[in-house]
């Protein structure tokens, strides 16, 4: 299956370098190259997109904007490619449905499984951006989640997500089975209305506001 891409960076070096080094995998249609937010949010609404990379700061607007457009008015999955690794960034791109998010010295292989991962339904979240989120969330005055509305094994398992544990990490301290890990996320999922584990993160950590 051709994944559809979208290019949106207001540096033209990185948009065509990008461009080249995409377009040598056949499974990738790069069907527009874009300079500013506004564009992509245009072009993603009038066209087939697949997966929108999104630089963060751009002219007319930023990629965070875009990301809130593009989940609101199009089925196209965003995923932010940028160089600013500051929480305040990752928390909103990731609040107003980013479906991943990577530093541009990510390796060319692993940006195309990430495209390929987001495609699929998953998120991605590099390591280094995670820790970044987590931690500054962590440092903020800690709130208090409703605990009557989840289980108690459901706020053991946001807690867990929220230090970064992936499901099969989850399992294994818990000593439960992978799969009753993922069935107690999708049951947390339900109850908030969010999308992905990032989101359950970030909800958990903010004191149950995503």
């Amino acid at each position: 299956m051709v994944i559809k891409l979208l290019i949106a960076d207001d540096d033209a070096l990185i948009r065509e370098g990008l461009k080249i080094i995409l377009s040598l995998d056949q499974e990738f249609d790069i069907v527009a190259c874009v300079g500013n937010g506004l564009e992509a949010v245009e072009f993603c609404i009038q066209n087939l997109v697949d997966v929108a990379l999104l630089d963060i700061r751009m002219p007319v607007m930023n990629g965070v904007v875009a990301t809130r457009e593009i989940c609101a008015k199009t089925q196209t999955k965003p995923l932010i490619l940028t160089t600013f690794d500051d929480e305040e960034f990752i928390t909103e791109a990731v609040k107003y449905g980013a479906k991943g998010y990577l530093l541009k010295d990510t390796p060319p292989d692993k940006i195309k499984s990430a495209i390929r991962w987001v495609h699929s339904g998953n998120t991605v979240m590099q390591d280094v951006v995670l820790g970044k989120l987590i931690e500054g969330l962590g440092t903020r005055k800690r709130k208090f989640i409703n605990t009557s509305l989840f289980s108690e094994r459901e706020l053991g398992i946001m807690k867990l997500i929220a230090k970064g544990l992936s499901n099969r990490e989850i399992a294994k301290q818990l000593f439960i089975s992978e799969g009753t890990a993922k069935n107690y996320i999708t049951s947390i999922l339900n109850k908030t209305g969010l999308e992905h584990r990032t989101q359950v993160a970030i909800y958990y950590l903010n004191g149950g506001k995503a």
